[in-house]
């Protein structure tokens, strides 16, 4: 049985201390996928935003949760079939085996380094429906 990942398409999004806006685009827009299926989300950035890239998961009625950080490192609970990886402009996320429950809306986002404190305070700089 097949059942579908959202995924949202494009983010804009204010970099404090920024003069212009970082566009954070990513592909595919939406996908269907299998249990035990590979995914892989990539996510492009306008700019160069080095490693300070952050995923999150969101499902109907619950909050975002961050799943991974600077790219590449899994927030503490997060399953290790999530892993991250990229620098620069070009990032991707990946299931290594999909489960029923990983049904959601995935989305990046560019961090800086107070990633924790940045998130908690700036809940509705990333804009997930």
């Amino acid at each position: 049985m097949r059942f579908p990942a959202q995924l949202l398409g494009l983010i804009m999004l204010w970099i404090p201390g920024a003069s212009c806006e970082i566009q954070m685009t990513q592909s595919p827009s939406s996908l269907s996928a299998s249990p035990g299926d590979r995914v892989t989300i990539t996510c492009r950035a306008s700019q160069n935003v080095n490693t300070w890239l952050a995923w999150f998961q969101q499902k109907p009625g619950k909050v975002p949760k961050l799943l991974i950080y600077r790219a590449f490192t899994l927030q503490t609970g997060v399953p290790p079939r999530f892993s991250g990886s990229g620098s620069g402009t070009d990032f991707t996320l990946t299931i290594g085996s999909l489960e029923p429950e990983d049904a959601a809306t995935y989305c990046c986002r560019q961090h800086n380094s107070g990633i924790h404190s940045e998130l908690t305070r700036d809940k509705n700089l990333y804009n997930l429906q």
